[in-house]
């Protein structure tokens, strides 16, 4: 959580000064629930982290070095310095890169367990994020009714956030509690109240994330907490009401957990002082190793899908293999 923290917020500097293209949206205040997703899973899951799962990518496996490739366009990433900043995985590896229209990856990964189902592979979940937002969209619900039918084992984690960009969530949905479609469609639902306390996210993910490894379908966690800014580092968030900053709700995840970690003596002041200024190091050393990488040359890069020479040669007469 820490070590996402501190990444993000070089991104954001990085974006202000004008040396990341695109766009950049951190997940300040939802790292919580991010990294508890990740350590739900065991090796061989598969998991489809959104915008700000950057605790959630590292937590299950993405090295900080492969990330600030990414935001810094160095062609030695996985994505060899395309498919914009946040579109980043290693598919083979169960990371899938994400696909930006809202939902669209609960069937990606709704057809891997599919695939894998019908290879005879058994014991491994997939796990897909979403925010409210993308709960009213026709993607998720088509992709949610197929994973119920074929009982797949799918943890569905959103993160209600209060806000879909400026939309705030009462002008979203009219049910009680989200969680109150996975009636509807015949799976379990699990509320997350405080989407800001780690140990409730560790409990109530974990155990949704059992419950589907064990066979009983597609699980649906919904998750309440504030986005802690705006929709990205173009967007100051005005419109977050402060009333809703002053709740137990919109307390930053980070400094919940450091109090924790203090209050049970788990860590010293001290040490945690440490591992910030280790994070911090960890950061400098891995932007610094991007910022001296080369980016795509455009008139020597073959733009063939990320795959196999096998497939590349097979549509274009040759493609490069990719690091991912």
């Amino acid at each position: 959580m820490l070590l996402a923290r501190i990444s993000e917020e070089k991104y954001a500097s990085l974006y202000r000064a004008g040396k990341i293209y695109g766009g950049v949206f951190i997940g300040k205040g939802q790292e919580a629930i991010s990294v508890a997703t990740a350590m739900a899973l065991r090796k061989g899951d598969v998991f489809a982290p959104l915008i700000r799962d950057q605790a959630g990518r590292l937590a299950f496996g993405e090295s900080l070095l492969d990330a600030t490739r990414t935001y810094l366009g160095s062609r030695l990433g996985p994505m060899r310095g395309r498919d914009g900043n946040v579109h980043r995985g290693r598919p083979r590896d169960g990371y899938m890169a994400m696909i930006s229209h809202l939902g669209a990856m609960i069937s990606v990964v709704s057809g891997t367990l599919i695939a894998r189902r019908a290879k005879g592979e058994r014991g491994t979940i997939g796990a897909v994020s979403l925010g409210e937002g993308g709960t009213s969209t026709g993607s998720f619900h088509e992709a949610l009714n197929q994973a119920a039918v074929e009982k797949l084992p799918l943890l569905l984690v959103v993160t209600n956030n209060q806000y879909a960009y400026s939309t705030p969530a009462a002008r979203q949905f009219a049910c009680r509690h989200l969680a109150d479609r996975a009636a509807g469609y015949g799976v379990e639902g699990h509320v997350l109240d405080h989407g800001n306390d780690l140990g409730e996210c560790l409990d109530v993910i974990g155990e949704a994330a059992e419950r589907a490894r064990e066979g009983h379908g597609p699980q649906l966690v919904v998750g309440s907490v504030l986005r802690l800014g705006g929709h990205g580092e173009h967007d100051d968030g005005s419109y977050v009401l402060e009333s809703l900053k002053r709740t137990k709700g919109g307390a930053d995840c980070l400094k919940v957990t450091e109090q924790f970690i203090l209050n049970e003596g788990l860590a010293s002041a001290e040490e945690m002082e440490r591992w910030r200024a280790n994070a911090v190091q960890q950061v400098e050393e891995a932007v610094a190793a991007a910022q001296r990488e080369p980016a795509p040359d455009p008139d020597a890069e073959d733009w063939c899908s990320i795959s196999t020479r096998r497939l590349g040669d097979g549509y274009n007469g040759g493609c490069h293999e990719s690091p991912g």
